[in-house]
């Protein structure tokens, strides 16, 4: 019976969990802009979003390329920043490269910070869904 209610919770909870990996995705982009040879990594959310839920879709949350092959954890190279765990859950993709860069690194600060801005907004969003959600099961629970 309970399980009933909290459906649309879980969902909710690993949308938000999602979002904030793709934050952290995000955020080592932009970190990483000025380290040659860096390349950008991203994810397909609604593929992670369906994987994560248990759903039948392919799995896959890539973007270009299939797999990391450096085992260092999401990090490229070993001077790059590593990303926590979320490489051992799922897949990681490249983002595609707009503007080749003659350093190799193929980050596109235009991109990364309204990727980051839009999926901070969505995060947000998110959220406050689940709050509001939280707080009209609660209002029924009491019978107010």
């Amino acid at each position: 019976m309970l399980d009933k209610l909290t459906n649309g919770l879980d969902f909710q909870g690993h949308a938000l969990l999602l979002r904030a990996e793709r934050q952290r995705l995000l955020a080592s982009n932009i970190a990483n802009a000025d380290t040659p040879g860096y390349v950008a990594r991203d994810m397909k959310f609604a593929e992670a979003l369906t994987a994560a839920a248990g759903g039948s879709g392919s799995g896959s949350t890539l973007s270009a390329s299939q797999g990391d092959s450096t085992g260092r954890g999401g990090a490229s190279q070993a001077g790059h920043i590593p990303l926590s765990g979320f490489s051992e859950r799922s897949t990681l993709g490249y983002a595609v490269q707009t503007q080749p860069a003659l350093d190799n690194n193929s980050v596109d600060m235009d991109r990364e910070r309204a990727a980051f801005m839009d999926n901070a907004v969505r995060y947000e969003a998110t959220l406050r869904f689940l709050n509001g959600k939280a707080k009209t099961m609660l209002s029924a629970i009491q019978g107010q």
